[in-house]
């Protein structure tokens, strides 16, 4: 399954690395990119031979979060469009929260406004040392709305407060003692300590991995 900025593949062990391929704008997503990971998150979430999902991004940087030509073209939009393009969106965050199989985030370089929703989403994050994050909405006079709950229950209000009002960069390092981020390593080790990772969950019970992270939903 490819779409021009996003590809899947799956091995023979049920694990699926879902790839945002858009290097030359940073991997920034629009509506289409949105409809795209959403028709994909669906998908995997309802093969059964589905155990592990990976979120990778080509190029330099993971994603430097929404378009701004998109946002930019939304401003001569109907309130109704622009109303159902937030609902896509928010959409999309809750399919990929609430995936029936673990999820792992594979971070490099930068990961800006939306991007760090996708992080938070994801069951585990590892990224690059130099990877750096940013909550950037309020730059250009708008608030980190949608990715809000997400962002919120990984990092706490407390932290919340600090960079939705600040819009600062933060590192790797800081991003996990927030717990944003699960692991930091150098580039030459996210490989492995992804691959650690999917060795851990396949070899644990597919259906008590499930309920666990039901357990975590409902008592959060």
């Amino acid at each position: 399954m490819v779409y021009p900025f996003i590809s899947v593949e799956q091995d023979s062990r049920g694990v699926f690395t879902v790839t945002l391929n858009r290097p030359e704008k940073h991997n920034a997503f629009d509506d289409q990119i949105i409809y795209q990971l959403s028709h994909m998150f669906n998908q995997i979430a309802a093969d059964p031979t589905a155990r592990v999902m990976i979120l990778a991004a080509n190029g330099t940087r993971f994603s430097a979060g929404a378009d701004l030509n998109w946002m930019k073209s939304m401003n001569e939009d109907s309130y109704e469009r622009k109303l159902s393009e937030a609902n896509a969106l928010a959409t999309m965050l809750k399919t990929l929260n609430d995936m029936p199989i673990p999820t792992i985030a594979k971070v490099q370089g930068g990961a800006l406004g939306g991007a760090v929703g996708l992080v938070s989403c994801c069951d585990i994050a590892v990224a690059t040392s130099n990877a750096f994050f940013c909550l950037s909405e309020v730059k250009i006079g708008l608030i980190p709305a949608t990715i809000s709950p997400y962002v919120i229950q990984a990092i706490g209000p407390r932290a919340a407060r600090r960079y939705f009002t600040t819009a600062e960069r933060f590192d790797a390092n800081t991003a996990a003692s927030l717990g944003l981020v699960s692991e930091g390593v150098d580039a030459e080790q996210r490989n492995d300590a992804v691959k650690h990772f999917i060795q851990q969950l396949l070899s644990n019970s597919p259906a008590a991995i499930k309920a666990s992270q039901q357990l975590v939903s409902d008592i959060a």
